[in-house]
């Protein structure tokens, strides 16, 4: 009879995870559809049915956190308060880590679209701070009932900018997590990045958060979790240089593999075959009806 009930359980603990849905993650928001890391792309993705909402912070000199995939004003995209293009030569100049927000929301990063991304639709929109981002999804949720998502966060950290376009590790990761915890619980994000730097920090000083690996080499599972230190939560690595036996060896370390950027259907359902956990694109769109 023992034997009959620890099976009935170890096989209902077999399902339970094999019926864990795919996860879907708007890149950016939906940066396909709409200008990338803004409002209206969060709610488009809500709109397309993500599980997760995957974006980027910055810190600005006043130390805010802003939503924003690069740490200065993009010249492909962005323009200047009096409507002008920002030219290639000056985006580095308009480093976000040395304006105050009052400066930044300026800066109109969507009304001139995206010329990688003929899909999208053009609108006038400011780089937001990320607690108007979390406050204003959370109170969409609730407003319409509607399921709560996760949020993959990735901390944009690069080790020669220290100091420059960003604070150090640690003052970087205490100002993004002082401003997620004031609404979220630790079971609704993620922080990931592709700075293992930023990793190792809060794997140590905050160890109940779920950190994901981003990787864009091709070194290998093993190569990359011995420069890591630990397993993280998710190994999310580009998805070109992803095969089935990654996929198998990451889920034999413990960690769920969640691929980065996908756009293409077909791709979408050959990772689906494959086993992956979730995947990450520009288009979410395009990954409804998707099942693991």
């Amino acid at each position: 009879m023992k034997t009959s009930l620890l099976l009935l359980f170890c096989l209902t603990l077999s399902c339970s995870k094999a019926q864990e849905p795919l996860d879907i993650q708007g890149h950016r928001g939906a940066r396909g559809l709409m200008p990338e890391n803004s409002i209206p792309a969060f709610m488009k993705a809500l709109e397309e049915g993500v599980t997760t909402l995957e974006l980027d912070v910055v810190i600005t000199n006043d130390k805010q956190v802003v939503v924003s995939h690069d740490p200065y004003m993009l010249s492909g995209i962005c323009s200047k308060p009096n409507g002008e293009p920002v030219t290639k030569e000056e985006e580095k100049q308009l480093n976000i880590y040395q304006m105050d927000y009052a400066e930044v929301v300026g800066y109109d990063c969507g009304s001139r679209g995206n010329v990688r991304f003929p899909e999208q639709e053009k609108a006038a929109v400011a780089k937001p701070l990320l607690v108007d981002v979390i406050s204003m999804v959370e109170d969409h949720l609730k407003k319409y009932n509607l399921p709560k998502v996760g949020y993959n966060i990735e901390i944009k950290s690069v080790e020669s900018e220290y100091g420059y376009s960003q604070p150090q590790v640690d003052e970087f990761s205490k100002l993004v997590l002082e401003v997620i915890k004031r609404r979220l619980t630790n079971d609704r994000f993620t922080i990931q990045s592709f700075d293992f730097n930023v990793l190792k920090h809060l794997h140590k000083s905050n160890p109940e958060v779920r950190l994901v690996a981003l990787v864009e080499n091709a070194k290998g599972v093993d190569a990359n979790l011995e420069a890591l230190g630990f397993v993280p939560e998710v190994y999310s690595p580009y998805y070109i240089l992803l095969k089935k036996e990654d996929i198998d060896l990451i889920h034999e370390k413990g960690m769920k593999v969640i691929p980065w950027t996908v756009n293409d259907r077909k791709d979408m359902e050959r990772l689906v075959v494959d086993g992956v956990d979730g995947i990450i694109t520009d288009y979410p769109d395009r990954a409804k009806g998707l099942k693991k």
